[in-house]
């Protein structure tokens, strides 16, 4: 028999020889037999209400029991399911306090697995973030929320793993080429510019981004000095030849040209500016007297370009004009050009000197327009004001005539010659079309700047309460003349 089975057949002893010594008691007292039922039944219902009470929380226990076990399994099969493994068989035949400890026991240790890959995960992704950063890659596909697998986390080690070693190989490379890089730019006298060749040369190399993007640049900028430091020998050399051939041209004594010796063999940047000098000035030596004779002919040909209205293409048709290369042949093609641009100009010179006439003119009448809206000019009392009237009428009357006659020789003029007549490259009366349109706009847009610069006065007098007062034309009776009244005399 268990002890508790003892335990209950004692609670019933001692519960009967109580009811006896009750019973005991109230035969003694001579309690009659009604109130006997009645306190016996007292008794019953206090024993009743306590056994009550006592299976009541009994029952009460076993339902936490039940429900602690229900949110256990399912908190256990949650974390399988998050950790990919497979739900915890329970025990069959066990009691339900034994069962509730084994899977709150097995939930714990899933929690701890749980928080073991999270912490292994956080670890991985930081790890593969500063990668990221300075390899400039995208970072590994997995999710920081959810929880990997051991497989997944073995994975992403091993991509960590492959990173470090493409960084090490990166770093590696980016340290050699930069070497090469600094000691090309030495070589050329070269000072980084750019902030990509700053930061190649000047930055720290751990701060470098070793993307490929940057270690195709870094190799396309050793490039581009190899290519530079191949071209500055190249054109040393060649002007090394050339200075040579002018020496013994010019007959340049050995003692100067021993001072250039140091020039002769480097080929830095200080060393190609210095053989750049020293070619110019012997060219400068050797074409002096051809010099002279053909910039005299530019000037020449410079004005004879302004005369005839050349415009600018024009001009730059005759490329000899723009060579520093100065040979006989050159000075000739020069001399020919102005003899061409004479006859030209002797060709066509009543048309020329009469858009000429039409430009001063056209200028001249600007010039009096501006000074017809100069609010200052009313303070000049010499006359000026009444002639610059007069003349500005006359050119406003004059041009168009002028326009006019212009307009008949240059018809006349493209059907003789099968052509059209140009003006520094434009047709000359589209050219006058246009500026009389530019000078109506100009015009408008005073107007309608006074008339805006008069509506904000308006507005200020409003807001400040300053009116512009007209004067009226009636006086009151009684009022004065300020400058009619009587001065009184002071009698001494």
């Amino acid at each position: 028999m268990r002890k508790s089975e003892v335990l209950a057949a004692e609670a019933v002893s001692c519960l009967n020889k109580a009811l006896c010594h009750l019973k005991d008691i109230w035969e003694e007292i001579g309690i009659p037999e009604d109130q006997r039922l009645q306190r016996t039944n007292v008794v019953k219902n206090h024993i009743k209400g306590l056994l009550d009470m006592m299976i009541k929380e009994e029952e009460s226990l076993k339902k936490r029991v039940i429900s602690s076990i229900q949110t256990c399994r399912t908190e256990m099969e949650k974390l399988c399911l998050e950790l990919q493994l497979s739900v915890f068989e329970e025990e069959v035949g066990i009691s339900m306090l034994q069962q509730e400890k084994n899977i709150r026991t097995q939930v714990e240790v899933l929690i701890k697995e749980k928080a073991q890959r999270m912490q292994q995960l956080k670890t991985l992704l930081e790890q593969d973030q500063d990668l990221c950063d300075i390899l400039c890659s995208m970072p590994y596909g997995i999710s920081a929320d959810s929880v990997p697998s051991p497989e997944q986390l073995e994975t992403f080690r091993q991509h960590i793993s492959a990173q470090n070693a493409e960084k090490a190989r990166r770093y590696a490379e980016f340290m050699d080429v930069k070497k090469q890089i600094i000691l090309y730019m030495e070589q050329l006298d070269h000072i980084p510019e750019t902030s990509f060749e700053k930061d190649v040369v000047c930055e720290d190399e751990d701060s470098f981004c070793l993307s490929r993007d940057n270690i195709t640049s870094l190799k396309l900028l050793l490039c581009q000095l190899e290519e530079r430091k191949a071209e500055n020998e190249a054109t040393c050399e060649a002007h090394r030849e050339k200075i040579q051939q002018l020496w013994d041209r010019l007959q340049v004594p050995q003692e100067e040209r021993g001072a250039f010796n140091e020039h002769m063999v480097t080929s830095r940047k200080r060393n190609l500016e210095a053989l750049q000098a020293e070619v110019q000035r012997l060219e400068e030596l050797k074409l002096l007297n051809i010099r002279n004779f053909t910039d005299a002919t530019r000037s020449e040909i410079a004005v004879f370009w302004e005369k005839c209205f050349l415009s600018t293409e024009q001009r730059q048709a005759f490329s000899p004009y723009f060579s520093e290369d100065f040979t006989e042949e050159l000075l000739g093609l020069h001399e020919a050009e102005i003899q061409r641009l004479k006859l030209h100009y002797e060709d066509h010179k009543e048309l020329f000197d009469g858009v000429n006439q039409w430009e001063e003119s056209w200028r001249l009448f600007l010039e009096l327009e501006k000074k017809a809206t100069d609010p200052t000019r009313f303070a000049n009392r010499g006359g000026n004001l009444l002639k610059e009237e007069k003349q500005r009428s006359e050119l406003h009357k004059s041009l168009p005539k002028l326009e006019k006659k212009l307009k008949a020789q240059i018809e006349a003029w493209e059907s003789e010659q099968g052509r059209e007549f140009f003006v520094n490259g434009q047709k000359f009366l589209q050219y006058v079309e246009e500026q009389w349109e530019l000078h109506r706009i100009e015009k408008e847009m005073e107007k309608q700047e006074r008339q805006l610069k008069k509506s904000k006065q308006t507005e200020e007098d409003m807001l400040y309460g300053t009116a512009v007062r007209t004067p009226t034309k009636r006086r009151f009776l009684g009022t004065t003349t300020p400058n009619k009244s009587r001065k009184m005399v002071k009698v001494t």
